[in-house]
């Protein structure tokens, strides 16, 4: 049996299923609110029962006390409905409600994507979770102070493990361990999450996603994200590479335009091989923003995520502007590659 939960202030409000909790249905249907570990221990989720009541379970989590459930708190990453619930809990909105985090985690899985790419797949402690909006981006902090950034390229409601893509970089310092040496259950430091590249969810506008090589992963990351929500609108995809062999998720891609041929397009753009198909889908020839702007030449109605090298955003910036993107409706994250990456 299904209940309602409606959030206060804000009266926002969802439906819980059966045996989910309020934090699982909230985050399900894209309303954020603090966590941390997701299991009960950290207390981050902690919000107030202002009426109904719900079921921790048979054991009391750790994250709470009995003198705090008597004052009408709650876990909610426990908590499961008993019937219909009006709740005290503070959303999260912006990249600045989430608290950045230097953790210690493990290296669970490495996957070939592609010559130069490599899925390298993060386990963090049992007793942690990483809060993240889709398309931000983690620091992997390295001995003597370096760091490299990586965008994350799951969504926030598949946490589990972070998934980040690892371009090659000849003689970089991590790439070249992470391809050459790196081997599961290696132990890594990450900080994170950071950055403001993330999904304007109220705007009305439909979205174009503009993409240059592992820029795809945080694109990818925000369309998860989307589509877990349900999509509501256009939402294409562009995504710049040499030949189709950099194309590099043909199976995703496949999978969402089956899942959303209403909603979502996606067009390969490849500036070597332009004859060549890519994933299945018919490829454009040239740089991605030109693709774009073939296909429309006027922006002022769209918002623009874009996410690469930095001659692509710095290209597409201009050409987008002079095609009637206000700058308001273009956001973007520029891979600027660190010394020795």
């Amino acid at each position: 049996m299904a209940f309602d939960v409606t959030i206060q202030p804000s009266g926002h409000q969802f439906e819980v299923e059966d045996d989910e909790t309020v934090l699982e249905a909230g985050l399900r249907q894209g309303y954020a609110f603090p966590y941390g570990c997701r299991n009960g221990a950290c207390g981050s989720c902690k919000g107030r029962v202002l009426s109904g009541e719900v079921d921790h379970g048979p054991k009391l989590p750790p994250g709470i006390t009995e003198a705090e459930l008597a004052d009408g708190l709650a876990l909610f990453c426990q908590a499961v409905p008993v019937d219909d619930l009006e709740i005290e809990v503070r959303e999260i909105g912006a990249a600045r409600d989430i608290e950045v985090k230097t953790l210690p985690c493990r290296v669970a899985a490495l996957n070939r994507l592609a010559d130069d790419v490599m899925e390298l797949r993060i386990q963090l402690p049992a007793r942690e979770r990483l809060q993240f909006l889709a398309g931000q981006y983690l620091d992997v902090l390295l001995k003597g102070g370096e760091r490299r950034s990586y965008s994350l390229a799951n969504a926030p409601h598949d946490d589990e493990q972070l998934i980040l893509h690892v371009k090659y970089v000849e003689g970089g310092r991590f790439s070249a361990h992470v391809f050459e040496e790196m081997q599961p259950r290696a132990l890594l430091r990450i900080e994170g999450p950071l950055g403001q590249f993330f999904v304007d969810e109220e705007s009305p506008r439909p979205r174009l996603f503009v993409g240059g090589g592992t820029g795809f992963g945080p694109l990818k990351g925000m369309l998860d994200h989307l589509a877990n929500e349900g999509l509501d609108r256009r939402h294409h995809l562009f995504w710049g590479a040499r030949d189709a062999a950099g194309i590099y998720a043909p199976e995703w891609l496949q999978a969402m335009a089956a899942a959303e041929p209403e909603h979502f397009r996606f067009t390969p753009v490849l500036s070597d091989h332009p004859q060549d198909e890519a994933a299945g889908f018919a490829a454009r020839a040239g740089l991605p923003h030109e693709a774009v702007l073939a296909e429309y030449p006027d922006l002022s109605g769209f918002d623009v995520y874009m996410a690469g090298p930095p001659p692509m955003v710095h290209a597409a910036r201009e050409a987008f502007r002079a095609a009637g993107l206000p700058p308001e409706q273009l956001y973007y994250d520029s891979f600027e590659p660190a010394g020795g990456s």
